[in-house]
């Protein structure tokens, strides 16, 4: 079966399955707590799970004050961990749980991390709290006091010291550390060294009480440690069953990507469960490879760890059916409502400011742009308007034109018209098929002569003409051409280099993904307040996607899409190949999990109905290797002599002057060939 390659794994493109354990307290009783641990290893064996981490002291309960120092629970305890281990073995899991372990004659506060049915090493907690309502110290030695390296349990010496950075021999990237809740409220948390030590994931076992806004606390705490570490952050706290003697608990488990919320828990449940989530460890590793600043500080703050290495279960089948964490169809787009909103707003104002200074700074107070009724002209248009708004500037200051060729439908020219005219701008028509015509003739172009031949040279003369006729109106007006061209359109190479529509004075749509603009303006036309702006937007929607230089055939119009390829996969692997640098075969994998089935997962909010559609793995490849062939070989060097915009989104610029540096002579053998070895 096609599944069964190993393509369809998670664990082949770099991803760790982890689970944040809530179990069901049992006060003072280990072997009961046991048996909840086991219950919930087993599940996360059956669900691909490779590293589970429970809370703190969840083997003997957190709440039991002096019972803590007594000796017939404390020898149960460390018989319980010998079950535990046993039952990971079995199910094929890395698996931390939490105890208090005896060493020498201190008694520690310990992340226990169990493999291969074994202790594999022991954490104690850093930082005990002595104030409110903890009293750690009464009972726990802190981990800087202990005298030994090692300590002995159920007759095995194993490594026994804070910091300790646990590594999977056989899955790259598969490299954890642990720390116990307190430890991440510190100014230092154990765990930022852990990072700079080489730990990709970042464990927290807690027994955190709850009180009103402690939950957010938490998020805060867990979300910005996994950013400033480049790393994955696992948090889970005490719930049900933990003694209320004066504390309540609430079960907060969490898990946390490079800052963003992969999963979270269900709070206050009154049973056991899991929160599982795929971390992508060879994404952070690429992450903090680019990351300048986190190998610094490594070089500069980083200690010498102890690296514990272990073997991740070879005989457990790997997770396959799906990938266990947020990820969206549009990376440009976010599909959460508030956060499109925000995005939108920042997108535009971005655009809008960017326009804004450079009219300061060249004393400019005109705006010459070509207006096409397509969409990038249109977001343009949008933008300059906004810009005069702000400058107290009159909207009669822009200068739009609309420049009919060859194939120009009269539906496109209509809705620039009635776009200009709605938004109260200077519009003008200049029709240059007069001049192209001249120009082919002066060429010896066929087409001149009357032969119906629709090459590319016909294409970009039409193309250059109409840049060539706004750069001269320009100077007869005393202003400078606005670009149009979007961030999609570059990455392609989809543009007529030089005096084409690959030039302008100033482009503000060069940072923005087609997939964006899209919802710009749709973003500008559900807030719109003018008469006929919004229809005439909606209207510039519902159009198809054209450059409009080769005439219709058999009443189909020159389609931008059946020919580099849907923008929506277009944007998607331009997001991951120029963002995070990814494989070509793990590209093809995240857009299979995002695009294989239009009926599951989020859409942006207004996404129209047509555009809800799914891509087998065959129509993934394919396009994919159209977009690397023309990413990497064939469109460089029109991104080398690009004009200047603003950054809009993170990782979105292609300016040879940002974020994306390349030789316009490259080879896009190496992408193609590894798309080819690995993507069936």
């Amino acid at each position: 079966m096609a599944e069964a390659h190993p393509f369809h794994s998670p664990r082949t493109h770099g991803f760790v399955r982890v689970a944040a354990a809530t179990p069901v307290a049992h006060t003072a009783d280990p072997v009961a707590n046991a048996q909840e641990h086991i219950a919930l290893i087993k599940q996360a064996g059956e669900q691909g799970v490779d590293l589970i981490v429970f809370p703190e002291l969840s083997l003997s309960g957190y709440a039991i004050d002096d019972l803590l120092m007594q000796d017939a629970l404390l020898a149960e305890v460390e018989r319980q961990i010998a079950v535990v281990a046993e039952a990971a073995d079995v199910a094929g899991v890395i698996a931390v749980v939490g105890a208090p372990v005896r060493n020498g004659d201190a008694l520690y506060n310990c992340a226990v991390v169990l493999g291969s049915g074994a202790v594999l090493g022991v954490v104690p907690k850093t930082y005990l709290p002595n104030y409110r309502e903890y009293y750690e110290k009464r009972w726990f030695a802190p981990a800087a006091s202990r005298s030994e390296d090692s300590v002995i349990l159920n007759g095995e010496t194993v490594d026994f010291a804070p910091g300790l950075i646990f590594e999977a021999a056989d899955r790259p990237g598969f490299v954890f550390a642990a720390e116990i809740c307190e430890d991440f409220w510190a100014p230092q948390p154990p765990s930022t060294r852990a990072a700079l030590a080489g730990a990709r994931i970042l464990l927290n076992l807690s027994a955190s009480n709850i009180v009103i806004g402690k939950s957010d606390e938490r998020a805060v705490l867990c979300a910005s440690q996994s950013m400033r570490t480049l790393s994955a952050y696992v948090f889970t706290a005490s719930g049900w069953g933990e003694s209320t003697t004066d504390l309540a608990w609430d079960g907060q488990a969490t898990i946390h990507e490079l800052g963003i919320r992969l999963a979270e828990g269900e709070r206050f449940a009154l049973e056991s469960h899991l929160t599982i989530a795929d971390v992508d460890v060879e994404r952070i590793g690429l992450d903090r490879l680019r990351n300048g600043t986190f190998a610094d500080c490594a070089r500069i703050e980083g200690e010498p760890a102890t690296v514990v290495p272990f073997e991740a279960a070879e005989d457990i089948p790997p997770p396959s059916g799906g990938l266990l964490r947020p990820l969206d169809r549009f990376p440009f787009v976010p599909d959460d409502p508030d956060r499109l909103d925000r995005d939108c707003y920042e997108a535009f104002n971005i655009q809008v400011q960017g326009l804004m200074r450079r009219m300061k700074a060249t004393n400019g107070e005109r705006i010459v742009i070509g207006v096409s009724g397509g969409l990038d002209s249109t977001q343009a248009l949008l933008v300059a308007c906004r810009a005069m708004e702000r400058l107290n500037l009159p909207r009669s200051n822009v200068l739009g034109f609309t420049l009919p060729g060859f194939a120009t439908s009269e539906g496109t020219k209509a809705n620039a018209w009635a776009l200009m005219k709605a938004l109260g701008v200077t519009g003008a028509e200049i029709d240059i098929r007069p001049a192209a015509t001249r120009m082919l003739g002066d060429i010896g172009h066929a087409f001149a002569m009357g032969e119906p031949v629709h090459d590319i040279t016909f294409e970009n003369v039409q193309a250059g003409l109409r840049t060539d006729y706004l750069f001269r109106l320009a100077n007869q007006h005393d202003a400078f051409v606005l670009g149009t061209g979007d961030l999609s359109e570059l990455a392609l190479g989809w543009s007529t280099y030089g005096v084409g529509d690959h030039m302008s004075h100033y482009n503000v749509n060069g940072g923005v993904a087609k997939t964006l603009i899209r919802h710009l303006i749709r973003w500008v036309a559900d807030k719109e307040q003018a008469d006929g702006v919004a229809k005439v937007l909606n209207a510039i929607l519902d159009t198809e996607i054209s450059p409009e230089l080769v005439p219709a055939k058999d009443g189909r119009i020159q389609s931008t899409e059946a020919t580099v390829g849907p923008y929506a996969l277009n944007d998607f692997f331009l997001f991951y190949i120029t963002r995070f640098g990814l494989k070509p075969s793990k590209v093809a994998y995240l857009a299979h999990q995002a695009w294989k089935d239009a009926a599951t997962g989020d859409w942006p909010v207004n996404t129209p109905e047509d555009e809800r559609v799914a891509y087998d793995l065959a129509t993934i490849k394919g396009w994919l290797r159209k977009f690397l062939f023309r990413f990497f070989q064939t469109s460089q060097f029109k991104r080398s002599a690009l004009p200047n915009g603003p950054k809009v989104v993170t990782g979105g610029s292609l300016s040879p002057r940002g974020d994306w540096r390349a030789p316009s002579d490259a080879t896009a053998r190496v992408w193609l060939d590894e798309l080819e070895a690995n993507v069936p």
